[in-house]
């Protein structure tokens, strides 16, 4: 099975987490999307929970001479949350990581100056945070919004996703309340795989969703 296009699989999330809602473990709903491709799926999940939507930019920290190599991420002006693992594998300190995590976190503060518009992050005391993004592969930016969500008081915490490699999906039942996921594939090896259009989301189309809701 693979997914149409984000918002198909958004739309087939939001049924999921429609019923829970039904069932009142979802109450008091705040849907909180990872840019730039979580927004399409989550734009169908807070229409069809009638729950506010709104973006959590988290940032991925690659190794100096590969960036592409994730050994870490970002979210808000919270620590880094580095894999200790990984960095002692490619014998890294965390010292010789802080132009990096410097120029991460600037673009992360762009983006969300771009994407809120001088509007205020949304108060998650005693809500129902249901964070979204459009697949989970190692699983290291849903983390670090996890955890950048549990330091705001939220009710309850969910992570939702509609495909996410297995072993990085238990990793993160500790991290949140419940986790959703409608393809747990055994075979997983990037979330592009699971979509028969997996293009590119512009920042006019997160604004777009954001002035929707």
């Amino acid at each position: 099975m693979r997914f149409q296009d984000r918002r198909q699989a958004g739309r087939e999330l939001a049924v999921r987490l429609r019923t829970m809602q039904e069932q009142g473990t979802l109450p008091d709903p705040v849907v909180l999307a990872l840019p730039r491709g979580g927004v399409a799926v989550a734009e169908e999940v807070a229409r069809e929970l009638d729950a506010p939507l709104d973006v959590l930019v988290v940032r991925k920290i690659g190794a100096p001479s590969q960036e592409e190599f994730g050994v870490g991420a970002i979210a808000g002006d919270d620590p880094p949350l580095l894999d200790e693992d990984t960095l002692r594998g490619l014998g890294l300190s965390e010292e010789e990581l802080a132009p990096v995590v410097a120029r991460e976190r600037a673009e992360l503060h762009r983006r969300e100056q771009r994407y809120r518009q001088g509007r205020p992050p949304p108060d998650l005391a005693g809500h129902t945070v249901i964070v979204v993004d459009d697949g989970l592969a190692t699983g290291s930016t849903a983390r670090a919004a996890l955890r950048h969500v549990r330091r705001r008081a939220p009710a309850r915490v969910v992570l939702a996703v509609p495909v996410g490699a297995p072993g990085s999906l238990d990793q993160l039942r500790g991290e949140a309340d419940d986790v959703v996921c409608l393809l747990r594939p055994a075979s997983f090896a990037a979330v592009g795989q699971w979509y028969e259009d997996f293009g590119q989301l512009t920042d006019a189309e997160v604004l777009d969703a954001l002035h929707a809701h």
